[in-house]
């Protein structure tokens, strides 16, 4: 996306924390590969990626290997990570979403109802690469701070221009106009 206003596109990069189990996985090289500074270690939850500057963390579960394994066992090391990271994401990765996959990810949003768990459903490396850096940019300090400003800006802007607006000025109504005495 091409900006016209002269302003050069500046890249955006962060720490990210990655367990020790993903080093030799396409996913790191991925975030590697976008100048991000990656850190691994053996002391995260097997499968996690934790932006430790947006406080967003992501687990990476492969549906198949849910399938393959008791349901306990992906289901624990799901709460595992959920009490320890309260902004939390759980990327399900399958080539496909079927009806098996969607019921999988009905099964986990029941089991985690109400809690800080949110399921990312992705279908290769691109995608989740893509997903977890936009989430963690939009969560970033600065960027919700112009996020936030834009905002009240767009909304100061659009009641200027309303024409509601316009028309309730024209009649001066206000609380008064509506005093029943």
């Amino acid at each position: 996306m091409a900006e016209s206003d002269g302003k050069e596109k500046i890249k955006w990069t962060t720490t990210i924390i990655i367990s020790s189990s993903l080093k030799s996985y396409e996913v790191a090289t991925a975030l590697e590969n976008r100048s991000h500074k990656v850190r691994y270690s053996d002391s995260v939850e097997n499968g996690s990626i934790i932006f430790s500057l947006s406080g967003v963390a992501f687990l990476l579960m492969d549906a198949k290997k849910c399938f393959m394994s008791a349901e306990e066992t992906f289901l624990a090391k799901i709460e595992k990570f959920i009490n320890i990271h309260r902004n939390s994401f759980l990327v399900l990765s399958a080539a496909l979403h079927g009806p098996e996959e969607w019921k999988l990810m009905f099964r986990i949003q029941q089991r985690f109802l109400g809690s800080n768990l949110r399921i990312l459903p992705v279908h290769n490396t691109i995608n989740a690469i893509n997903l977890m850096c936009t989430i963690a940019k939009i969560t970033s300090k600065p960027h919700t701070d112009s996020i936030c400003y834009r905002m009240i800006t767009t909304k100061a802007y659009i009641i200027e221009q309303s024409p509601v607006w316009k028309t309730l000025q024209k009649i001066k109504l206000s609380s008064d106009t509506f005093n029943p005495n």
